[in-house]
């Protein structure tokens, strides 16, 4: 991995302008005006001439794989909907490494504890780059250890479709856990016994990839109603025994919070919505599927109905929450890149105001419109904040890839108010600190900063602040709440590391707002 001169960005952090080969331009600004560049959006090539009766079905996935025409140092991708029920990515890759192949990339929308097996794939050379989404668990660890001799390179969901539409991520063969499928390659994820939801992450990847294999374990005929992904789009079908569990989509992190602490934070958020000017007939939110998110879910729509106000649309990923707030009347439609719970996957198939839309339609920022860019107000949680109102979502204290960006940069930057939901402190460690490690949001997109100690206002927002002074909510600075957290705490010390960069973080623009390096051995 070799690394050329560096440049300072607009968050103050020290970033690479070529890395392996790769130039880029350092973050500049949320709406920093990019260079004047004619670049279009990127196409597959034309598939095969297709005769009547022909059909994509194949008997086994070794035969599906071949038929993508893989050889070494390509592309494959996946969807994360399943969560850690997921089964794909596995059972694609042992067979890709049984086969033989090498120096593979892997594109996943994001990887999960379940993906463990990638590490001896990494070891053994199978896999030599991950793109897109972010790692947990082992995986994880294992990239912030130094374990890969490239960085991985961490997108946000409209980030990563950016990538894909421009050509910056180049996609071989996509292969999509298909809950539902048809003989010609109609796709949905709300049928069958592995239904997970909307295949919205899969949708770029079946339209911009070489190839595209759709890995399903229930056919039905033809066609799949609803459609979610199209035949046009997908060369071949594979069946097989079981593509995911969808009971573990949902996790303890996406239930609603029964402690008392974070219960006030959550009231403390839906009293700053309540006390600004988005609070109006036709609001449009996303709160979110962490504990803290759903209660503002829950106490939003009760303040909602309370006052008579309708919301236009809730979006993002979808829960019981959310949908109970349509099946009320409270919002007219729920707009759905990707469903927590199983009665969000039934509503998203019965009910014709829940809407599924892709992750480009979601976030793209460079579509003619982005559905982010709809948003009044964006429930969003954090690692680390620092008191430039800079956000951590990819890694705790001690500097190790857990969590993706997900969308969180994304609908920071559409959402007219921006709020940051956390504890002050979490398992004696500090939240707000004087400089986050990684900086996954710029603070520019951040608005309000919700802890158990105080609100903080970002400065930038003075007609906010006058917003919850006239509605008498008490407010400190980000300083205070800093000073506050380390008077408890002490000042926390940082993980050391070395000089190697382990992972790139690309702002949705696909500037570079950040790196991570390895962590230090005995760190």
């Amino acid at each position: 991995m070799t690394e050329a001169h560096c440049a300072v960005n607009a968050v103050g952090r020290e970033v690479p302008l070529e890395i392996d080969g790769r130039r880029y331009r350092p973050y500049a600004g949320a709406f920093a005006e990019p260079p004047k560049e004619d670049k279009r959006r990127v196409g597959p090539r034309l598939g095969t001439i297709l005769h009547p009766g022909d059909e994509c079905l194949v008997p086994t996935l070794r035969e599906a794989i071949e038929r993508t025409e893989l050889r070494d140092g390509m592309t494959v991708s996946f969807h994360h909907h399943f969560r850690e029920g997921d089964k794909v990515l596995n059972m694609v890759m042992a067979e890709i490494a049984a086969m033989g192949f090498r120096d593979m990339t892997i594109a996943p929308s994001s990887l999960y504890s379940v993906h463990e097996p990638l590490i001896d794939h990494i070891k053994n050379g199978v896999v030599t780059c991950i793109e897109g989404g972010s790692a947990r668990g082992k995986v994880g660890r294992a990239v912030s250890r130094g374990l890969m001799d490239r960085p991985m390179v961490i997108r946000s969901h409209g980030g990563r479709v950016r990538a894909i539409e421009r050509g910056d991520l180049h996609i071989d063969a996509a292969f999509i856990g298909a809950p539902c499928a048809d003989n010609i390659g109609n796709c949905n994820g709300v049928k069958g016994p592995s239904a997970c939801g909307p295949l919205s992450y899969a949708l770029a990847d079946a339209i911009y990839s070489e190839k595209t294999v759709a890995v399903t374990d229930y056919m039905e005929e033809t066609p799949v109603i609803p459609i979610s992904i199209s035949q046009e789009f997908v060369g071949t079908i594979v069946k097989v025994d079981n593509i995911g569990d969808p009971s573990k989509i949902v996790s303890n992190t996406l239930r609603l919070t029964r402690d008392t602490v974070n219960l006030n934070i959550a009231r403390n958020a839906v009293r700053v919505i309540e006390a600004s000017e988005v609070f109006r007939n036709g609001i449009r939110f996303q709160t979110g599927a962490g504990g803290i998110s759903l209660a503002v879910t829950k106490f939003l729509g009760e303040r909602m109905k309370k006052r008579g106000i309708v919301g236009s649309f809730g979006m993002g990923g979808t829960t019981e929450s959310m949908v109970k707030l349509l099946e009320e009347g409270v919002i007219h439609k729920i707009l759905t890149v990707q469903a927590f719970d199983q009665y969000a996957i039934k509503s998203l198939l019965n009910d014709v105001n829940h809407i599924e839309i892709g992750a480009g339609f979601y976030a793209n920022p460079h579509n003619r419109g982005t559905a982010v860019n709809l948003l009044d107000v964006v429930v969003l949680g954090a690692t680390e904040i620092d008191i430039h109102f800079n956000v951590n979502v990819n890694t705790h204290s001690d500097g190790i890839l857990q969590y993706p960006t997900g969308g969180h940069s994304d609908t920071a930057a559409g959402a007219k108010l921006t709020i940051i939901t956390t504890p002050l402190i979490r398992g004696r460690i500090p939240v707000v600190v004087d400089d986050v490690i990684v900086v996954s949001t710029p603070g520019e997109s951040v608005d309000v900063l919700v802890t158990d100690y105080g609100i903080s206002v970002n400065p930038r927002r003075q007609d906010l602040i006058e917003q919850l002074k006239t509605a008498r909510i008490p407010l400190k600075t980000i300083e205070e709440l800093r000073d506050l957290a380390y008077s408890i705490t002490g000042r926390p010390s940082k993980p050391e590391f070395t000089d190697k960069i382990v992972a790139l973080v690309e702002y949705r623009d696909g500037t570079l707002i950040d790196v991570l390096r390895e962590v230090a051995p005995g760190s």
